[in-house]
């Protein structure tokens, strides 16, 4: 078995810290007490705490846009594939105790001046938004245009439906969401 390096150590450390008890409140020291590393082998990857919250922003983005892809894979259409990412935010969400997004959770969580931050939020966020895009592209039934205007109709029930299913612990607003999904993409 290979042993996990520091690097990835204090990456797998923060990821769960960030994501379960917010980055605010996760400090430098925290992370390296849970990764059994030192602050001078945590800066011979990592810069600032910000470097180290990206590189889990962008961990989490392949792993969550892979399992979303996984998820919806047995759906024979694109319409399939926008309706079935609903199912992914069932199945992600109950199994995380709906502790909700970690883009939407650490933005809401960041101090003023982490834009790099910010800007892997934005990336992810426009790389669901292109995703459902594509797929609506390839129905027959709509037209570039109209692809792309449904796409952001979807993402924001997708989007709404993650934060309220996270206030409520309930996968209700999802479900209701998928609902209007489907009316909206008929």
């Amino acid at each position: 078995m290979k042993k996990v390096g520091v690097k990835e150590r204090i990456i797998e450390a923060a990821s769960h810290l960030f994501y379960f008890e917010g980055y605010n409140q996760t400090g430098i020291n925290k992370i390296l007490k849970e990764a059994n590393a030192s602050k001078d082998s945590m800066y011979r990857y990592f810069r600032s705490k910000e470097d180290i919250a990206v590189a889990y922003l962008v961990r989490r983005h392949t792993m969550w846009m892979g399992k979303l892809n996984d998820c919806v894979a047995k759906q024979n259409t694109p319409k399939g594939k926008v309706i079935g990412c609903f199912d992914y935010l069932v199945e992600w969400l109950t199994e995380v105790h709906f502790r909700g997004c970690g883009w939407q959770n650490i933005i809401v969580d960041l101090p003023e001046g982490q834009q790099k931050i910010k800007d892997q939020a934005i990336y992810h966020k426009n790389e669901l938004r292109s995703w459902i895009h594509d797929l609506l592209a390839q129905e027959n039934q709509y037209s570039q245009e109209q692809a792309q205007q449904l796409g952001d109709e979807v993402l924001i029930l997708i989007e709404g439906a993650i934060i309220l299913s996270q206030i409520q612990k309930n996968s209700w607003p999802i479900e209701t969401a998928k609902r209007s999904c489907v009316k909206l993409l008929s």
